[in-house]
Formats: C-alpha cells, sequence, structure tokens
C-alpha cells in the first residue's frame, strides 16, 4: 500500500487483509501521537475472522471489513478510557452504543484516539500523550478536540474515525483534513458509554473520505437507545429530501471578517460555485448566530464542564493540561441564577435562528477561519482556539445539525472546509445540499423509515402540485409501473389530474408513475386535505409490491375520459398538446 492511500480503496479485499494492510500503513506513517491505545493485531484479526464467518453464514453486514477509530473519551469495552488524562484512565466494561452498532454491522475497531483532553478544544495539541500533528503538513495542527480520530481517516488507517463534537470537535479536523465530518441532530446518535463535556449538547460523530462513508456509518449508529435519556428518534414529520433548487443562505461580508485572507478567498470561489450549480443564495446577517455561540464558553454554560470533569481536576492530577484545567476550574464560581439566565438567552436565541433561517433550506458557512501552526498555538493557546470556533460553537447550542465537506481549496492549494447546517432534524437536507456543494451527482440516505407514496398525475416531477411533494421534503424514489388491473382517466378538475382507479386483473393496463419516500406525519396531512374525488389507497405494482397512492372514485372515473391507452398522465398531456 502506497503512502496516503487509504485502505478504503481495497473494499474488494478481505476483512483479516484489510486489516492487515491497516496495521502495515500504521507502521508506515509512524505517527503515535495519534492513538492513546492500539489494540494488538491478533486481536483485530480475530475480530475480522469472526465478521468473515458472520458473511459465510449469510448475515448482511453493511459494513464488513470497515476499520474504525474511537475518540478516547468514548468506552470500547475491554480497553481503557482516559479522556486524555492518565489519572482519569478507567477500564471500560460495556461499549458505547454507537461503537457498538458499527461493530454488529461488521466494522472493526482498531484502538482508541487521542484528543484534546476532557473534549476541551478545537486544536489537538492539550493532550499529555502528545500534539496530534496534521496528517499531511505535521508542522501545522490536526484541530480538535477528535483529533487523532480525524488523522487516522486522512492518514488512510480506518475507513470511520468516531469523534465526539460539542462546540465544533467533529467538524474543524475534517475541514483542516479535506474530508467529511458530520455532525447529526442532537441525541440521533446516542452518547451512551461517551465521557461527557457538556452533557446537554455533546454529540457522537463520524469522520470519512467521502460523504457517502460518513453517512453510512451514521445510519447505522443512529437511533434512541436506552442508556442514553438525551437520544432522540426522528420525528414523524422530519424531511427526506431538499428541494430541487434549494435556497441556501450565506453569511454577509461583515460576517466573515474573522476569516483569513486565503479562507476568505476560498469561501467567496466556494460560494460562487454552489451558485452556478443552480442552488439559489441569500446573504443574511447571521451575527445572532454569531452572539449565541459566545455562550458556550464565555457564559454560565461552561458549568457543564465542571459539573462532568471539576470535581477530578480540582485534585490537580499531574497529567492535567493547563489549558484545559483553567477552562474547566473557572466554572466552579458559575452561580445558579446565572446558568438559569444563559438557559433563557439560549431558547430565545433558538426562536431567533428559527426566525432568521426560516425562508432558507439551509446555512453555508466556512467550518473555521484559520490553519494555525503548533508552535502558534502553543504560544496563544486561548485566543485561537476561541476564534476557530467562531462558526461551530453556536450548533448545538441551537439544536442544529452539520455536515461539513470540502469547499474549494486555498489559492496555495490547502484543503478549506465548508458546513451545511440545517435546524435540528433537518440531517438529510443538510446531506443532500452537502452532495450538491461536492459536485456528487447523488446523495446518500441517513434516514430509511419514511413512508413510500405514488403518484400518477398532478403531483409527478414538473407537474402544477409538485410543489407539495416538495413542501413536505418527499424524496424521489424512481420511476414505477402499476400492475395491468388499473385504468387511467382525465378527469374535469381544476389544475387539471388524472383518475386511477382498480378495476381487476387483465382489465387495464400497467401506468407509468413515480414513486417518492415521504414522512409519516407528510402523507397524514396529504389525506387530511385530500379533495373529492381523490383518494389514498393500496396501489399494486408490476414488480409485486404494494404501496401507498392516488386513486379515485369509482363514480368519478365513469364520468371521466378514459386515457389508459397512453400509459401514462405525462403521455397523454404531451399527446394533447
Amino acid at each position: 500500500m502506497t503512502a496516503g492511500v487509504p485502505c478504503t480503496t481495497a473494499h474488494r479485499d478481505s476483512p483479516t487483509a484489510r486489516v492487515a494492510a491497516a496495521y502495515r500503513r500504521i507502521a508506515e506513517v509512524d505517527r503515535p501521537e495519534v492513538w492513546i491505545t492500539l489494540r494488538p493485531e491478533h486481536e483485530t484479526v480475530a475480530d475480522a475472522a469472526e465478521v468473515e464467518r458472520r458473511l459465510a453464514a449469510g448475515e448482511t453486514l453493511p459494513l464488513a471489513g470497515q476499520l474504525v477509530a474511537v475518540k478516547d473519551n468514548i468506552d470500547v469495552a475491554g480497553l481503557p478510557t482516559t479522556a486524555a488524562c492518565p489519572e482519569f484512565a478507567y477500564p471500560a466494561t460495556v461499549t458505547a452504543a454507537a461503537v457498538a452498532r458499527l461493530q454488529a454491522a461488521g466494522a472493526i475497531v482498531l484502538g482508541k484516539t487521542n484528543l484534546d483532553q476532557f473534549a476541551t478544544g478545537l486544536v489537538g495539541t492539550r493532550s499529555p500523550y502528545g500534539a496530534v500533528r496534521h496528517a499531511h503538513r505535521p508542522e501545522l495542527i490536526s484541530g480538535g478536540s477528535s483529533s487523532g480520530s480525524a488523522v487516522a481517516v486522512a492518514l488512510g488507517l480506518v475507513d470511520i474515525g468516531v469523534g465526539t463534537d460539542t462546540a465544533g470537535s467533529g467538524r474543524v479536523p475534517a475541514a483542516l483534513h479535506g474530508i467529511v465530518g458530520l455532525k447529526a441532530t442532537l441525541g440521533i446518535i446516542p452518547a451512551h458509554g461517551l465521557v461527557p463535556a457538556c452533557a446537554d449538547y455533546d454529540a457522537v460523530t463520524v469522520f470519512a473520505k467521502d460523504l457517502d462513508g460518513a453517512v453510512a456509518a451514521a445510519a447505522v449508529m443512529a437511533g434512541p437507545d436506552a442508556g442514553d435519556p438525551r437520544s432522540r428518534a426522528w420525528p414523524a414529520d422530519m424531511r427526506f429530501a431538499a428541494p430541487r433548487t434549494p435556497r441556501l443562505a450565506v453569511p454577509r461580508a461583515a460576517d466573515l471578517a474573522v476569516l483569513t485572507d486565503d479562507y476568505r478567498d476560498a469561501f467567496t470561489r466556494t460560494v460562487a460555485a454552489v451558485a452556478d450549480s443552480g442552488i439559489e443564495t441569500v446573504e443574511l446577517d447571521i451575527s445572532p448566530l454569531l452572539d449565541a455561540a459566545r455562550l458556550l464558553y464565555d457564559g454560565a454554560i461552561v458549568a457543564e464542564r465542571y459539573a462532568a470533569v471539576g470535581e477530578f481536576l480540582a485534585t490537580r492530577p499531574a497529567g492535567a493540561d493547563p489549558t484545559v484545567a483553567a477552562i474547566i476550574g473557572a466554572a466552579a464560581s458559575t452561580t445558579g441564577p446565572a446558568f438559569a439566565a444563559d438557559l433563557d438567552a439560549l431558547t430565545r436565541a433558538r426562536a431567533d435562528a428559527a426566525l432568521l433561517l426560516r425562508d432558507c433550506d439551509a446555512l453555508l458557512l466556512p467550518t473555521t477561519t484559520e490553519h494555525p501552526s503548533i508552535a502558534a498555538v502553543q504560544a496563544d493557546p486561548v485566543d485561537i482556539n476561541r476564534r476557530m470556533g467562531t462558526y461551530t460553537n453556536f450548533c448545538n447550542l441551537l439544536d442544529m445539525a452539520a455536515v461539513a465537506v470540502p469547499g474549494a481549496a486555498t489559492a496555495a492549494g490547502a484543503p478549506f472546509g465548508v458546513m451545511v447546517v440545517t435546524p435540528a432534524f433537518g440531517d438529510q437536507v443538510a446531506i443532500d445540499i452537502a452532495a450538491r456543494v461536492s459536485g456528487l451527482e447523488q446523495a446518500p440516505l441517513l434516514v430509511r423509515d419514511g413512508v413510500q407514496l405514488a403518484v400518477f398525475g398532478a403531483h409527478l416531477r414538473g407537474q402544477p402540485l409538485h410543489w407539495q411533494l416538495e413542501g413536505i421534503g418527499a424524496r424521489f424514489a424512481g420511476e414505477i409501473r402499476t400492475s395491468d388491473a388499473y385504468r387511467l382517466t382525465a378527469l374535469d378538475t381544476v389544475p387539471a389530474k388524472p383518475g386511477l382507479v382498480r378495476h381487476g386483473a387483465g382489465l387495464g393496463a400497467p401506468i407509468l408513475g413515480e414513486l417518492f419516500t415521504v414522512s409519516r406525519a407528510g402523507l397524514g396531512g396529504f389525506l387530511a386535505e385530500l379533495p373529492a374525488p381523490m383518494a389514498l389507497t393500496s396501489i399494486e405494482l408490476d414488480d409485486g409490491r404494494s404501496v401507498i397512492g392516488f386513486a379515485c372514485t369509482y363514480d368519478a372515473a365513469l364520468a371521466a375520459t378514459d386515457i389508459t391507452e397512453f400509459g401514462g398522465w405525462k403521455a397523454y398531456l404531451n399527446a394533447a398538446n
């Protein structure tokens, strides 16, 4: 395996072969600061052999042989959890729910990775196990706090990096390395087995080389878990797709002043490319979001970090990072009234954010402000770190989802990252737009539990009522045909629409339609507002499936013009014109 080529290129190889290749690559790059605990190769080979046995037994394993690095503030049974503080270490006896789900899907954990201590930082240098250097430019920072997991992906040591993100830790390292960082809506990926930083605002996140890999892992990890009281399920009214022409908010020039010149230029070119792709962009004043971001560290909310590990750090352990200890220790004096006041400020900020973005599908932001050297951060460990979280700190405070992907490279060819940010549960919309930003023809699917709805007339793409489907976030799932039991008529309605009626096997013809994935609430909304003579009923397709679809009452069809011979509504309209 050549330097810089990720092991993910060898998906055709067996899991045991992929494990062996990964350990060769680990020796080749010689980056010991990436790992706090690297499992012995014979243990992971045994895991790979078990994956092969399961495959041979006929199991479906969507992540078979995928290799995983886990941030060392997340439990993996049989390995110590240190949170990058040796004196804090404890032996984990139960694997975190999100990691266990990856393993159940056939993924193999190689080890635990280095981090900014207690997940406090965005730089990757705050660890007694060593500063994690950038994967390709070791004089620069890797970004934190999920530094080791991101670098493991960027170096091609693993396919999936599991991190956490409270203030941007699952996104900033992705931006600095030109990889993908996916931070789902809070609670969608359970935080069971996580050493908390700010328990109400912690998220378990995914790094991967590309969007497909990140979404595939997140889809496996998602779902509520009894061990995490803050975990959440997808709501009944969630959106399954972005509109065909999304409306994307971007910051006004004044809100970009903190960027370095090369990053500002890269963001300007990224926005121009997005607009050229057909996405509508609109400038907004995002200062209310940036103001809210300051509550995470400059307000009383930081008391949650003290509640997590403050008493431990008060014992002055030898391995405590001084910057981390100072940040968390300062929160000891936070008062109850101050905390209550900041919670009220957050509630108001969430309302303001919803109002700000009400006419947009998502917000496009630079992921971070600059890419400093390790020496610069050592000389100024607080202010640089604070600046780097300018665009990430508010996301979890305001209950938003974010997908970090590469944007246009800087003029010097360095990676530059952007984020697509949406309100809670807009994850699939963010992924769809991130795919467009990345130049992908098709976006991967994170949420897969919607309802299939068949349409045959005015709701088809390009027809006058299709906007209703876009309005509920429906996702196109392909063209379909009914069985030969159906006849199609042209109804006398405004707008014009057809009526589909079942007559019986062989008494009609296959009718062309389109299938969409919709939310359960969206389907219920259609049913509640359905005008006569339309109906929703079970439709039999020519491949044997039955789906819910639009039909009409029998008496209305009898009074209408039979157009079955055309085989579909669009063909009839074309002939009529």
